[in-house]
């Protein structure tokens, strides 16, 4: 029997079928499209949780496009396995003239993409990326010697004279869907059948009305109330465009448009300094003599530090997968600087445990908190959490939430004085940077 002639569209972290740019280029071709998501047994089983929640989100959103093709009379193929044992096979079943996925900008995965383009050529079968989660990517934002910005403000400046320059381009992909492949509907794999549980959560939907953009520089920073956007699950899922977010951004908060160029920012750091996944961006940073108190951080871990706003950022951590944005500069200042621990441990747990967790910003966040980071708070900046109390939570709202027992003797005295731990870190920090 002849085997169909397909192109294939690989969706990854571009779950949508809206503006989507692969997806857009994979239409306009003369051959039906096959679409396929893979579950990489390589990054399950790296997960140490089988009830994690991200993989929920994956997929319940799968199950949305899979739906949502039915209606094309095609199907979402959706695999589980070894992705080059799986391209192997898709190869035999039908005559794949091309491969059309998004860039991703990670280490594993431009070692993963290499590794599949080059299987790929050895079948004659052409694999074409492109552009899909950022607005500049890679190298496009330069300084005039050729060398990547390691500063956000002169790299934010050029962003948004480019942005201004060129018109942002959308991909209405979803007006070509019927050039998907017509196919009896794939078998959908269930949570179970890749090893994970089926829990129950709520994911919080994108909060990007008018009203909420515009008031966004006035109410990010408190965390008792529902100020931010919740936009960076599905960024980093991509079940919604950011090209849509930035046009949003450009009309109504300049403040929330450098929140998604900060993310671009530390994308394109990781990109061009892939050794700060495990080193520090500022080499003399590599010398702190860290505490590292196991004990300490467990309870850092479990929300029992003593402080309040810090135990509460944790809590909310470990039964949600959020942490409101003030409050993750809180929680990593006070693991750094007051407990002298690693931020590296820190940047672990955060990576285990936040839904939106994404290599590039989790990594630069947290070296920005500790001081070693390419555009980094100086170390002699150490948050006072009584302060930023009073300052962002000054009614407890938020504290008494997540942490019922404050103010009662059931909670926990603090684990350190916070005035000798700042003189601590002082000295340690200094030491090390030789100032």
């Amino acid at each position: 029997m002849q085997k169909k002639e397909v192109v294939v569209f690989w969706f990854r972290r571009d779950l949508r079928l809206e503006d989507n740019s692969a997806l857009y280029s994979a239409l306009q071709e003369e051959f039906p499209v096959l679409s396929l998501f893979i579950f990489d047994e390589d990054i399950l089983n790296q997960l140490p949780n089988r009830r994690d929640k991200r993989v929920v989100f994956i997929h319940q959103s799968l199950e949305k496009i899979w739906a949502e093709f039915k209606r094309y009379n095609s199907s979402l193929l959706v695999k589980l396995g070894n992705l080059k044992d799986i391209f192997s096979q898709l190869s035999s079943d039908y005559s794949i003239k091309a491969v059309y996925t998004n860039h991703d900008y990670e280490p594993y995965a431009i070692e993963r993409d290499l590794i599949i383009r080059n299987l790929l050529a050895e079948k004659n079968i052409a694999f074409y990326t492109y552009k899909d989660q950022v607005v500049f990517e890679r190298s496009e934002i330069l300084k005039s010697d050729g060398n990547p910005y390691t500063i956000f403000t002169p790299y934010s400046k050029i962003w948004k004279q480019k942005f201004q320059e060129n018109e942002l381009k959308i991909f209405s992909s979803e007006k070509y869907l019927y050039n998907l492949l017509n196919t009896k509907p794939f078998d959908f794999p269930s949570l179970e059948d890749i090893g994970f549980e089926n829990i129950s959560f709520d994911f919080p939907s994108p909060r990007i009305d008018e009203h909420t953009i515009h008031h966004y520089a006035e109410t990010r920073n408190i965390p008792s109330i529902e100020g931010t956007s919740y936009v960076s699950l599905h960024l980093r899922f991509g079940t919604i465009s950011v090209r849509y977010l930035v046009s949003l951004a450009n009309k109504w908060s300049e403040t929330w448009l450098n929140e998604l160029i900060w993310r671009e920012f530390f994308m394109m750091i990781l990109f061009h300094f892939p050794k700060v996944i495990h080193h520090s961006f500022k080499q003399k940073y590599e010398f702190i003599k860290w505490r590292n108190n196991e004990n300490e951080f467990a309870l850092w871990c479990e929300g029992k530090t003593g402080f309040p706003i810090v135990d509460a950022g944790m809590r909310e951590l470990n039964e949600t997968g959020f942490m409101h944005n003030r409050v993750r500069m809180i929680v990593a200042g006070f693991l750094t600087k007051n407990l002298l621990i690693d931020w590296r441990w820190g940047e672990a747990y955060f990576a285990e445990k936040l839904l939106d967790y994404e290599l590039s910003s989790n990594n630069g966040n947290w070296q920005w908190a500790a001081g070693c980071g390419c555009d980094a708070a100086p170390y002699f900046r150490i948050f006072n959490p009584t302060t930023q109390i009073e300052k962002f939570d000054p009614q407890f709202i938020y504290i008494k939430k997540w942490v019922p027992e404050f103010d009662t003797d059931k909670y926990p005295k603090p684990i350190v004085e916070y005035k000798s731990s700042r003189q601590l870190a002082l000295k340690v920090y200094k030491e090390a940077v030789n100032e």
